[in-house]
């Protein structure tokens, strides 16, 4: 569903316009309540939480922004090919796309499988990769010459892969797979379009914490405090406009990747 301010109010200006997936909620809903209120335009895509992607588009229009909720199965590359199209079409062309969806699911070495893993490679790099393409394509070619007209994507990342340890096996390959895409995508893509990566570390409660484990994990850092959504909001945005930065990751997690733990921190504070 789209939802607008009137358009006129629009006309001096050439908005700057951010398709984010997974943005009805967590994180995604921070880094698109985050962009409008630096004077984005937002397009929220959202997979199964329609309702939750309805609100953040209320909240952006409430802010003066402009805004539409797309809906897409990131598994489905015919449903990923709409969306920069039909972000195009309400908002018009985005000039940053945030990789922030991704899928999470519990597998180990000694349960690994084709079923999880493809599922996640499909939607946790495939996705990512297609929308990259597109908005390369859709780039103007003027961008060759006035970083004005450049875009950037920026993948969400984690801050495990700096800090290897075997859980959560095949989402971390997927991740690790879309970090060695980040730097391909820098080096194909330029100079039209940039491609960095973010990662976060412990930045919201799983359904699968309680409040005391995460509370605990946050403070096995050495800033004492993990990541909190407004530091990857900040981070987003100083990559969104870092016209000299391209093929590599800013790590925002209060320093968690310096503190070796053989374990995810989630089975090692009460989780």
């Amino acid at each position: 569903m789209t939802v607008s301010p009137d358009l006129a109010a629009h006309a001096a200006e050439t908005p700057r316009v951010v398709l984010i997936t997974g943005a009805a909620r967590r994180i995604g809903r921070a880094l698109a309540l985050g962009f409008a209120a630096r004077g984005w335009d937002v397009a929220v895509h959202f997979g199964a939480s329609r309702e939750q992607a309805d609100e953040v588009v209320a909240q952006i229009i409430a802010m003066g922004r402009r805004a539409v909720a797309l809906h897409a199965d990131l598994g489905d590359e015919a449903q990923v090919v709409r969306l920069l199209p039909d972000c195009t079409a309400a908002l018009g062309r985005p000039s940053c796309i945030v990789n922030n969806a991704s899928r999470f699911e519990e597998d180990t070495a000694r349960d690994v499988g084709y079923e999880l893993l493809l599922k996640l490679t499909a939607m946790n790099v495939g996705a990512p990769l297609v929308l990259a393409r597109m908005l390369y394509d859709a780039t103007p070619d003027a961008a060759l010459r006035d970083e004005s007209q450049r875009g950037v994507v920026i993948n969400v990342l984690d801050q495990k892969l700096y800090n290897m340890n075997p859980d959560y096996l095949s989402y971390t390959l997927s991740k690790a797979a879309l970090q060695t895409a980040t730097v391909a995508l820098a080096q194909a893509l330029a100079p039209k379009v940039r491609v960095v990566g973010l990662a976060p570390g412990l930045t919201m409660q799983s359904a699968d914490q309680t409040h005391e484990g995460f509370e605990a994990a946050h403070r096995m850092t050495p800033l004492g405090r993990a990541s909190r959504p407004e530091d990857i909001v900040a981070a987003a945005l100083y990559l969104a406009d870092a016209a000299g930065v391209t093929g590599t990751t800013l790590v925002v997690d209060g320093g968690q990747h310096l503190v070796p733990l053989p374990r995810d921190v989630m089975f090692l504070t009460g989780a």
